[in-house]
């Protein structure tokens, strides 16, 4: 038997306690689809870019090959590397359902890199496949990062969901049951005490 006191008035209040938790269980029902169809976007967006790392690294794996064969591996050693000191992270927050999102992409510098002793083809072509993989590699970790975020606020959402669908809301009906079942004795009790006695 819960300790409230069965009045109209807590009745009333309990009733309007359960229709605010049930519009808080619906709201919590609908965030976790739209977080679920979120993480399904983020999921698509991450396998692109996955394949885009994965390509921009075989390209750059045989772009390295190529350059090793060219200049030797002392002399792609000590080639002059593109200056990224001005490269910058460009990063555009979003939010989702209250969730901090990020896209990001990679603006690379556009000072040209210092002359190299001996130039060619298959090292500039190998510098530019590295600097490919950084700018692949920049989108694909705020994805992840993404991810992250969202699965954590949707296993949230869905364990507060289930505690008012199987907890507080279970508890609070059968408070309200047990209050309006008390009501109705009083009641009759009353009525049985108003009664004419003969």
């Amino acid at each position: 038997m819960s300790d409230v006191t069965p009045t109209r008035a807590a009745a009333l209040e309990l009733k309007d306690e359960r229709r605010a938790m049930r519009d808080g269980y619906v709201f919590l029902d609908e965030k976790c689809l739209l977080l679920a169809g979120e993480i399904l976007r983020e999921l698509a967006r991450h396998a692109t870019l996955s394949r885009a790392l994965l390509a921009a690294h075989a390209a750059a794996a045989a772009s390295l090959q190529a350059a090793i064969g060219r200049h030797g591996l002392e002399g792609l050693d000590v080639y002059p590397t593109a200056d990224q000191s001005t490269a910058a992270l460009a990063l555009t927050p979003r939010s989702v359902m209250g969730v901090r999102l990020q896209d990001a992409g990679w603006q690379a510098t556009a000072r040209p890199p210092p002359p190299a002793v001996h130039p060619s083809p298959e090292a500039e072509a190998c510098r530019h496949a590295f600097v490919a993989i950084i700018a692949a590699a920049a989108p694909l970790a705020a994805v992840a990062g993404n991810l992250e975020r969202l699965s954590l606020e949707y296993q949230r959402s869905v364990r507060r969901a289930r505690a008012l669908q199987d907890v507080l809301l279970p508890e609070l009906d059968r408070t309200l049951w047990e209050v309006e079942t008390r009501l109705a004795e009083l009641e009759q009790e009353d009525a049985i005490s108003m009664r004419p006695r003969d």
